[in-house]
């Protein structure tokens, strides 16, 4: 939780998008809450996450040093 808001995870959104298909014949919309939820859930696993680049890590990507 950061400042006061719970971060979406990818089990959460996995969850959200499967209700949502078996209520609409096994189809998510795009723009919709399950997919939004997906983008989220996508966007903050990435927040920590090593550099790819071999540079630093920089602005919301942690400390983590690059993979070799």
């Amino acid at each position: 939780m950061k400042n006061g808001k719970t971060t979406m995870t990818k089990a959460a959104a996995a969850r959200i998008q499967s209700a949502e298909a078996k209520s609409n014949g096994g189809g998510v919309s795009k723009g919709s809450f399950a997919s939004r939820a997906q983008s989220a859930a996508a966007s903050t696993s990435l927040k920590n996450a090593p550099s790819k680049t071999g540079n630093p890590s920089g602005g919301n990507r942690g400390n983590n040093p690059p993979r070799k």
